[in-house]
């Protein structure tokens, strides 16, 4: 049996279908609903069971079938990064995956884990997966920082060959609609555009860069998973990986893709950045893909345009929010 955490929100709801699609459905989802309608990933998808996150590590020595598990794929997480409650990120974000992790350790259970390019902090150390530079790096932001203290445990540990971490950039693509304000800016603006015909981007308060021109790198879920697929069929392929197209664009690029999607001629108007975001903003990432590349895998990525058009046209001009 395979335990997926987080398997309603978004990359882990993806996986989920990604599984299913290899005929797989003997998964436990472990996630905690609330009051969104992250529920809906669901309703398509085979699972054995729902278990809510806060009961699932209280459960785990139980000896109960259910955790009899070959896997446990851990993409459950605060996600926001304007959370400023601490000890809510360093318990949910750190001390939970690490319980998982033990957990797995002691069975010799495979541990496939979400980190964040976020670790990168503003880029200025480069955006290499290389865990010899993993104390030299500075978050900017809590939930950063929450990512990277279980990073840093699994190498202090010296246990990063007996599990596999993922630092995913800036992911997009359906199953995401429920994440608030944290959805990806393609959402927002095809929302923007089909109700203003315009797209706001955030100014620029870096010479070096124009407005609009900050750069990402945004992957699509598609490669995601299938990428996450290879990596849990090629455990010995253990450690922590980028997860990112390797290629930067910029904001602009990104909206002249939605507006071409969707038929319709671009118009952007740059507005300023919140204050608070300003001295923790990231104006550039960009995935360095050697090691994963070295590892053997060698998934060729959709050009940011198609996939694009892809979730456009195929998702939400359809009004069709997951896979």
């Amino acid at each position: 049996m395979i335990i997926v955490t987080g398997g309603a929100g978004f990359i882990g709801s993806a996986f989920l279908w990604k599984l299913n699609e290899q005929g797989i459905d003997d998964v436990l989802v472990v996630d905690r609903l609330g009051t969104s309608d992250k529920w809906k990933n669901l309703v398509h998808r085979r699972c054995i069971d729902f278990i809510h996150k806060d009961d699932f590590p209280g459960l785990l020595d139980d000896g109960n079938r259910y955790f009899r598990a070959s896997a446990i794929i851990h993409m459950g997480a605060c996600s926001a990064t304007t959370e400023r409650d601490a000890d809510y990120l360093y318990a949910n974000n750190y001390r939970y995956t690490r319980t998982l992790a033990e957990w797995c350790l002691k069975r010799n259970v495979f541990f496939m884990y979400a980190s964040s390019a976020a670790t990168y902090g503003d880029g200025a150390r480069g955006f290499s997966d290389d865990p010899a530079g993993m104390d030299a790096l500075t978050p900017l932001n809590m939930y950063a920082f929450s990512k990277q203290l279980f990073d840093q445990w699994a190498l202090r540990n010296r246990v990063l060959d007996r599990m596999t971490g993922i630092k995913f950039f800036n992911v997009y693509g359906p199953n995401e609609y429920h994440k608030a304000h944290m959805v990806s800016m393609i959402y927002r603006a095809f929302h923007q555009i089909r109700e203003t015909g315009r797209v706001r981007l955030f100014k620029s308060y870096l010479q070096q860069y124009a407005d609009g021109g900050q750069l990402r790198d945004f992957v699509y879920i598609k490669d995601c998973v299938d990428v996450m697929w290879w990596l849990f069929n090629n455990r010995s392929a253990s450690g922590i990986y980028n997860l990112g197209t390797g290629t930067a664009r910029s904001w602009n690029d990104l909206a002249g893709a939605i507006f071409a999607a969707m038929g319709k001629k671009t118009d952007i108007e740059y507005i300023e950045m919140p204050e608070e975001l300003r001295d923790r903003y990231q104006y550039f990432t960009e995935a360095d893909m050697a090691r994963l590349r070295a590892a053997g895998c060698n998934h060729t990525f959709m050009k940011m345009e198609d996939s694009v058009r892809d979730y456009v046209v195929n998702y939400l001009a359809r009004d069709v929010r997951c896979l």
